[in-house]
């Protein structure tokens, strides 16, 4: 009954938060204008300025936050307890995660769409504007190559995921289009994607309920899910980012919106039904046996596994708070948001729905996993203490990731739903939120790349004809996807140079990516305090996460220096130390400013070339 007692608790709060806190901000801190023209109307280009139904931009905003982050993190981070990891998802999604979030947004909203790198220019020093875009070239990069990784592991666990995944992509293109060129309302096109999306996870399954094993049909699929998760990582690594490249160049309503927008339905949807089985679960239990939880509430030190301070805070990134969400608020939402007082629903309500997903992975990790994995033969407590017996156990990503997909699995199972059935479900959750956030982080990569090339093209006069063509959408995009191929594939650890060795060579920079991710977190925030401050605001609300994000990422690397130069992990200790120095130098530059810009706005931008057509609608919200 704890279980579900901490589901219903977690869902109300959220909801009251919304209606609290978020309307606090939304009202009284950014006074949310529906009236005043927003960057996608401004600038529309139809490609990546584009006015869109605020239901569409949160499928994109919460999809492309959302990634395997909220699902990784908890996984591991429950070898603590489930308390510890529930207390930090809970209050910070509410009181810094979702406040950054939305404040990145609204600051993005208010400049044009610029990326928080280049608002951070005009806000702080130009110099900052290049430290900024240069610690996002590097976070993206990571993102980049280690996410086809991701996804590659989620197909070799669960093959039944890899049909489903692929047909998403011309379900949204159809959807797109249609949505695009006749305006249509949304009911009608999301029920037709919801229906289709879920018969295409039935295939993909094998036809699971038809006697026979789904017959003719049920064998051919399953064949074919078997030739190709036996693909090679470095396979899955070049056909994904090849699929990045294109869907980063298209108009955003062609693939990336519908897409989104779909894999948000049906990814709601899934966790209405985790819900519902818990609900019943918690009355009835699963497969006969009582609902309870079989992790520990706390454990200050798990066997090999780090001090709970500061590693719990960089462990859970997404779900509670990630720097990574300040490169989608201000990289591709604002472009799309058609009314200012959108930002609330879409920004701060996207990351409490991820941090309700959080909640259900601590759930499913910390009870639902006690009836039972295919891969394992024990239940309850001992199966638990098989999975999270030390910090090495639990590390690897497939202990990670199977362990919710079979733990929430499990509460499905509860409500009659077919178990292979079940587990293709929460196997295509997995793979969708890792394709949604791999996509996105593309086309954010390609910004960066023009951004950083406008800044040494108009501050360093002798390098122009270098930094031209990565001004160009398609060179910035190419050289986002080659350079994150290139880190991929060098090899990781002992491995060879092979082609079969490649797509895990991000895996050597891995172990400091939490505390960089978080360290964007701190960042953005500073971002956000720099405007508030210029305008006499109130920013106790952002200033203390701001001084919380910026100590506890640099405290986790610091900390962990002297492992790896010990272990000759030069290469890490190398990026942890300029890292560091950057934050310190941008932290530097902001004390220096910040005693003599309160109440001094901001240089404004230039005017306008030319004014982009005004949407249909206008500036109707």
């Amino acid at each position: 009954m704890t279980t579900l007692l901490i589901a219903v608790g977690s869902f109300f709060g959220f909801i009251i938060a919304y209606n609290t806190y978020g309307r606090w901000l939304s009202r009284k801190i950014f006074e949310l204008d529906p009236d005043r023209e927003v960057p996608s109307i401004e600038l529309r280009d139809d490609r990546d300025y584009v006015p869109t139904n605020k239901s569409i931009v949160f499928g994109h905003h919460f999809t492309s936050i959302a990634g395997t982050g909220p699902i990784v993190g908890p996984a591991i981070a429950i070898l603590w307890g489930w308390v510890p990891a529930l207390l930090w998802v809970l209050f910070g999604s509410v009181l810094i995660g979702a406040v950054h979030d939305f404040g990145a947004l609204f600051v993005s909203l208010r400049n044009r769409g610029q990326t928080i790198g280049d608002v951070a220019g005009r806000l702080i020093r130009s110099r900052v504007r290049f430290l900024f875009l240069t610690i996002l070239l590097f976070a993206l990069w990571i993102v980049l190559a280690i996410f086809g990784l991701v996804i590659a592991n989620v197909f070799k666990m669960f093959p039944a995921s890899i049909l489903p995944v692929f047909l998403q992509i011309p379900i949204a293109v159809a959807i797109g289009m249609w949505l695009h060129r006749r305006g249509a309302n949304l009911l009608i096109p999301s029920l037709i994607a919801l229906a289709t999306m879920y018969a295409t996870v039935w295939l993909g399954a094998g036809c699971p309920g038809i006697s026979g094993g789904g017959g003719a049909v049920g064998e051919w699929v399953r064949g074919v899910n078997e030739t190709l998760a036996s693909w090679s990582i470095g396979t899955w690594t070049a056909v994904l980012l090849a699929y990045c490249f294109v869907a980063s160049v298209l108009p955003v309503w062609t693939l990336l919106q519908p897409r989104d927008y779909i894999n948000s339905l049906q990814l709601v949807s899934s966790l209405a039904l985790v819900m519902i089985g818990l609900i019943v679960a918690g009355f009835v239990g699963i497969k006969g046996q009582p609902l309870e939880m079989v992790a520990p509430a706390v454990n200050w030190a798990p066997q090999g596994a780090p001090p709970i301070f500061p590693f719990l805070f960089i462990t859970i990134a997404c779900g509670a708070i990630s720097g990574f969400h300040c490169l989608v608020s201000s990289g591709t939402t604002s472009k799309q948001l058609k009314c200012e007082s959108d930002a609330q629903f879409v920004a701060y309500g996207s990351m409490l729905t991820e941090g309700f997903l959080a909640v259900i992975v601590i759930l499913a990790v910390g009870s639902g996993i006690g009836y039972g994995w295919s891969q394992y033969s024990e239940t309850g407590t001992a199966l638990w203490s098989t999975i999270y017996a030390d910090w090495a156990s639990a590390s690897p990503l497939g202990v990670k990731v199977g362990a919710f997909v079979a733990g929430s699995a499990n509460f499905l199972v509860a409500i009659g739903i077919n178990p292979a059935m079940a587990e293709a479900i929460m196997a295509v959750l997995v793979a969708s939120f890792a394709g949604t956030t791999l996509d996105t982080a593309t086309r954010l990569q390609r910004y960066v790349v023009q951004e950083l090339g406008r800044a040494v093209h108009d501050n360093v006069p002798p390098l122009r004809p270098v930094a031209r063509p990565f001004m160009n959408m398609y060179v910035a995009t190419g050289f986002a996807v080659v350079t994150a191929f290139i880190l991929a594939a060098v090899p990781y650890g002992d491995d060879p140079w092979a082609w079969s060795s490649v797509g895990k060579g991000a895996m050597a920079l891995w172990p400091m990516f939490g505390a960089t991710n978080q360290l964007l977190g701190g960042l953005a925030f500073l971002v956000i305090c720099f405007w508030l401050w210029r305008r006499r605001k109130p920013l106790w609300f952002a200033a203390i996460p701001a001084v919380f994000m910026l100590v506890m990422p640099a405290w986790a690397m610091i900390s962990q220096l002297p492992g790896w130069w010990e272990s000759g992990q030069y290469v890490l200790v190398f990026v942890a130390i300029v890292t560091v120095l950057l934050e310190i130098w941008m932290v530097i530059e902001a004390v220096l400013v910040w005693p003599k810009v309160r109440g001094v706005l901001e240089e404004a931008l230039p005017p306008l070339d030319r004014k982009a057509a005004t949407a249909e609608g206008g500036r109707s919200c």
